[in-house]
């Protein structure tokens, strides 16, 4: 399968983009250079996200500029200036200081999408404390592993959460001091106390202690295919990949008004649902609800959103329906939309420049590497399929192992793992209590991700699967994401999941499970002819012998297929951990 490039015509943009000359400013890039663009403490007192992101601008023209505009489930529309966002979390910062939360004491976030998240997010960084945001939605367990694993100190919550899944587990959970209740004006007990009545009372002047550039902020709890949820130290440094990724990937101006779909519980939903776009200084939409088609497309005709980022499980739902539906909405404001999570099927991108007039944009980064590492820019062309080019300040390569300890760089259009040099100021510095799995991360200069990939010869990247994914059948290393995309070609298909599925004469057979259209139906007719398709496409060596028609594919809260889940179901194994499996538990 080949799609042709897709080129941008510069001059008939209407704003123009902050990336024009890649190659000039990749071979001019330092991040020195972006940390002196940073105003850093007052006295030089060092960098703090929560100084950069919020004080400088209600310190300035910026104060009365609207930040986060919230919208409710129920059509309620809040909004939270600069100013407002600082004095807020200055609050929240001296309520921690009063409670006796030293420097490096993890705070923990069990709420969801509400206003609080913000100022509790960012007097937490000012307080010198760590972040920790959890999904909503996780069950008993995966909470009690997450507090434990980050030696939770304070949990913001509220009384649903607290009644249902916290209380029970107070007794494993010996370091844990205080629970705060967003949603009670009164305290339960000495231990569970009411957020509203100590925010009242605490003062809105605080004076952020230097930090240290690489003082721990952010602790991302991420799942391994096995073992227990390992926990990703970010650092106050990281600011400066959010901001240079804001400016050149989001391409982010100063009248814009942005839009991350993101879940905090998420990665993307603290570095571009929160951090980077305030950096910017520009208005960020926060929706409670949660997906829905028509909702979505009358927010951003609505809110009059330019910039969009969101997820590719997000768009190949909304692939799903009428294409007549947006067609209702005035989408004219929209300039740029991005997507992360999952690779972006070549069909998505093409289908965003028929549907909503506009290409969309996939970028690759992992938890681990804090901010968006490889990317498809404004103004550059883009490949549908491709993750695109490496930002300026990073260094990948494809490696192939020669042994246990030494790798090769690879040249064009060679597969291999895909790897990034260290260094860089969002790259995570530590798995918490885990040295040996983090050391694993590396060999000796590059961080390995384990992600598969090749670069061709124009220096674009191209993923492959991640290395526990890859199918070897017939002598033949098969990636699910190629075979995946190609049946996502067929008019009847919506969404599919591959896996190898253990056959004593080939190795692995490839079998795919498939998610059809509105209007189509699952019969072995069609399932017979998705097998012809994907052999006409693919060859019979790489396309799905066996198709099951399944009514949704397991996915991650983030969006990304969980293959080894499929696997698992369809080999009757252990299914590991699932506590990020979207919609596993309720909230």
């Amino acid at each position: 399968m080949f799609f042709q490039p897709i080129k941008k015509n510069i001059k008939s943009m209407a704003v123009q983009p902050n990336l024009t000359d890649y190659t000039t400013i990749r071979a001019e890039f330092s991040w020195e250079a972006v940390r002196r663009e940073l105003s850093g403490l007052p006295g030089g007192q060092g960098l703090n996200i929560a100084y950069e992101a919020v004080d400088r601008h209600a310190e300035g023209p910026g104060q009365n500029r609207i930040a986060i505009r919230f919208l409710g489930k129920d059509g309620g529309v809040s909004d939270l200036s600069y100013g407002d966002l600082r004095d807020r979390s200055n609050r929240f910062a001296n309520l921690l200081r009063s409670l006796k939360v030293d420097k490096g004491d993890r705070v923990f976030w069990l709420a969801g999408r509400i206003p609080d998240l913000y100022p509790i997010f960012f007097g937490t960084l000012k307080n010198l404390n760590v972040f920790c945001p959890l999904f909503a939605a996780f069950g008993p367990e995966p909470v009690q592993q997450r507090l434990e694993r980050g030696n939770a100190r304070i949990l913001v919550t509220n009384r649903k959460q607290y009644t249902k899944k916290i209380a029970p587990l107070l007794n494993r959970l010996p370091e844990l001091r205080y629970i705060l209740l967003v949603d009670s004006t009164e305290d339960i007990n000495e231990q569970v106390l009411s957020l509203p009545r100590l925010m009242a009372e605490a003062a809105d002047m605080f004076t952020i202690p230097p930090t240290d550039p690489e003082d721990m902020a952010i602790l991302h709890f991420t799942s391994g295919t096995t073992g227990l949820p390992k926990g990703a130290v970010h650092v106050h440094n990281a600011v400066q990949t959010h901001f240079i990724t804001g400016r050149y990937v989001l391409d982010l101006h100063q009248d814009d008004i942005y839009w991350c779909t993101a879940d905090p519980g998420w990665v993307t939903g603290t570095s571009y649902g929160i951090i980077a776009p305030l950096l910017h200084g520009v208005i960020s939409i926060v929706d409670e609800a949660d997906f829905e088609p028509e909702r979505w497309y009358r927010i951003l005709q609505e809110q009059k959103v330019t910039v969009w980022y969101t997820a590719p499980t997000a768009i190949r739902m909304l692939m799903r329906v009428p294409e007549e539906l947006p067609g209702k909405f005035d989408l004219s404001s929209l300039r740029l939309v991005h997507s992360v999570g999952e690779p972006l099927n070549p069909e998505a991108v093409l289908w965003g420049q028929k549907v909503l007039g506009l290409l969309i944009h996939d970028n690759w980064w992992q938890t681990e590497t804090g901010g968006i590492m490889i990317a498809n820019y404004a103004a550059l062309e883009v490949r549908p399929g491709s993750m695109g080019l490496p930002l300026p300040g990073i260094e990948a390569a494809i490696l192939t192992h020669l042994d246990a300890e030494s790798v090769r760089v690879e040249e064009s259009d060679v597969e291999g793992e895909l790897a990034l040099r260290r260094g860089w100021p969002s790259m995570f510095r530590a798995y918490l209590h885990d040295e040996e799995r983090y050391q694993k991360c590396f060999a000796g200069e590059w961080y390995l991700t384990g992600d598969l990939a090749r670069r061709d010869a124009d220096g674009y990247y191209w993923f492959i699967g991640r290395a526990d994914d890859i199918i070897k059948t017939a002598g033949h290393m098969v990636g699910p994401f190629e075979v995946e995309s190609c049946l996502m070609e067929h008019p009847a298909v919506a969404e599919a999941g591959v896996i190898g599925k253990p056959e004593s004469t080939i190795g692995e057979l490839v079998k795919a499970f498939v998610v059809l259209k509105a209007g189509y139906k699952a019969t072995d007719e069609l399932s017979h002819e998705l097998i012809g398709f994907g052999r006409g496409r693919l060859g019979s060596a790489v396309a799905p012998k066996e198709i099951d028609f399944v009514d949704n594919l397991p996915k991650t809260r983030s969006g990304k297929i969980m293959r080894r889940l499929l696997k698992a179901r369809e080999l009757n194994l252990p299914v590991g951990d699932t506590s990020t499996l979207e919609g596993s538990t309720t909230s």
